[in-house]
């Protein structure tokens, strides 16, 4: 057992990611025992709660975990409540006292972690007031959890990010991209380091292209207000897609460490080349969902939901093409799709590799038609199932020598799933111990924001209407013509499954 001292304040306690990722996370925590007693927390909003209000919200979060009654019971008694105005320097002074006497009942030996699980126009204010009030003039480690968005653009992430430096050091500070924590996206690194035969193949010399898809078959539900001023590309390219392509795309490190792993996902995310507005037109494609029908149901366009205006130009899909100008990657295009109300929910990448320089099977003997041969690919899944599957060719059974795809796959199952640890749990442990591994890094902001930014600017200076894609679609015919023109295209088609069964138009 590797129990945890530490006090953890939570701004934005009351709140929905609170609620339905943080606490059963921590319960998680407690139950494998890396918190077991010297532990509190400390939650803060602006709802007037007491102490008993809030640990009875924390037991109904955890309700799903099934703890028996002794177990939520004592989990819940480290929870604290303070009301809180983070503007108000009068409530950091109490939230101080507080800590202390926390400090002093746990024996947490100055250990604290500030969890801002709220808007980040709030960030600055809090860091300062943190330093100010003497909440960090205490022994032990102070770090702090920062959920995104970073920042709008470059700008206000750089100005964001001088704000909470100015209190932490860059060690200190953890900003945390979920998609890191989960389990496949880690598995990235073992599949490409811990195998020869796919480390020797990792470069221009025998990858075709490399895909990465991440699709939601739901659309903007109740946060319309807020996606209609963000859209799909700030929603999931600046921050998942590009985590994901600098995962791929970076060069071995020296050692598997935190500092190391770091350095060369920078250099790559470095080498990805920041269009110009005419490159911009050419590569990146962007769409928005209208009416359309799934499994015989109506289901409504983006600009029928709620709290989204009437006229918006907001993107809710994205497809595009990165290109990363180095030695190991020049000439393979990274492709990137993403979207609301897309056919399925899913996160897979699929690795592409160049065909074999001759195909001597064109014609060959007993064949009962010129044979194209398929590609081989490797998908890694992320979402919602786990696992990879290598696709190759063989020879159907039977008489003559006609070829047939074949796939090695492996899934994980049920079981291993329910039982993986959760990607807040895992990441909330990390910042526990220190590892910044699987947060991101101010270098990996920045420069996600740079080649970002000029993909924004230039859709916002482009006046024609956004092209349009029919509800649990996989985008619009653009998509398909943006790989279409390189000689490519989609490997992952779940629409064509659900054509062939009349469940989509």
């Amino acid at each position: 057992m590797n129990e945890k001292k530490v006090l953890f304040t939570i701004f934005g306690a009351t709140g929905d990611l609170a609620q339905r990722k943080l606490y059963p996370s921590l319960f998680r925590l407690y139950r494998k025992g890396d918190l077991v007693e010297s532990f509190a927390v400390i939650g803060t909003a602006r709802r007037p709660w007491s102490d008993e209000v809030y640990r009875n919200i924390v037991k109904e979060t955890i309700v799903g975990l099934n703890p028996t009654p002794e177990e939520a019971e004592a989990f819940s008694s480290h929870f604290y409540y303070q009301s809180h105005d983070v503007q108000d320097t009068e409530h950091y002074d109490t939230l101080k006292k507080l800590s202390d006497e926390l400090d002093q009942k746990y024996q947490l030996e100055g250990n604290r972690l500030f969890y801002l699980a709220m808007s980040p126009n709030f960030f600055g204010t809090i860091v300062a007031h943190l330093k100010s009030q003497g909440m960090l003039n205490v022994t032990g480690y102070h770090r702090v959890i920062i959920e995104k968005p970073f920042g709008t653009d470059y700008e206000t992430a750089r100005q964001l990010n001088e704000e909470i430096a100015t209190v932490f050091e860059e060690e200190d500070i953890y900003r945390i991209d979920h998609y890191l924590g989960k389990e496949m996206i880690q598995n990235i690194s073992a599949i490409r380091f811990a195998n020869s035969i796919f480390e020797s193949l990792w470069s221009n010399r025998f990858i075709d292209n490399v895909q990465i898809n991440i699709a939601e078959d739901l659309g903007v539900e109740e946060r319309g207000g807020y996606y209609d001023k963000s859209g799909a590309l700030k929603d999931m390219v600046q921050n998942h897609i590009l985590q994901v392509l600098a995962l791929l795309a970076m060069e071995p490190p020296v050692a598997f460490s935190e500092k190391e792993i770091r350095s060369e996902k920078i250099k790559a995310l470095e080498a990805v080349r920041v269009y110009t507005p005419e490159e911009v037109a050419k590569n990146f494609i962007r769409g928005q969902y209208s009416a359309g029908k799934f499994d015989g149901e109506a289901i409504p366009g983006y600009k029928e939901e709620l709290n989204v205006d009437s006229d918006s130009k907001t993107e809710t899909f994205v497809a595009g093409k990165f290109v990363i100008d180095n030695f190991r990657w020049s000439g393979v295009p990274f492709y990137v799709r993403t979207g609301k109300r897309l056919t399925e929910k899913g996160t897979r990448i699929n690795i592409v590799f160049k065909q074999v320089p001759v195909n001597v099977f064109k014609s060959s003997v007993g064949a009962t038609c010129e044979q194209k041969l398929s590609p081989n690919v490797l998908t890694i899944y992320i979402q919602p199932t786990e696992g990879f599957s290598l696709s190759l060719n063989g020879k159907e059974v039977g008489p003559g020598f006609t070829m047939l795809p074949l796939s090695l796959d492996h899934r994980n199952s049920a079981e291993v799933i329910s039982n993986t640890p959760e990607a807040y749990e895992k990441l909330m442990l990390d910042a526990l111990n220190g590892d910044g591994t699987n947060f991101t890094h101010w270098d990996e902001v920045a420069q996600s924001w740079r080649v970002v930014d000029v993909i924004r600017q230039a859709w916002d200076q482009d006046s024609s209407d956004v092209p349009q894609y029919p509800a649990r679609t996989m985008g619009p015919k653009e998509a398909y013509d943006l790989l279409a023109k390189d000689g490519f295209e989609w490997i992952w088609t779940p629409d064509e499954w659900y054509r062939e069964r009349n469940l989509l138009d």
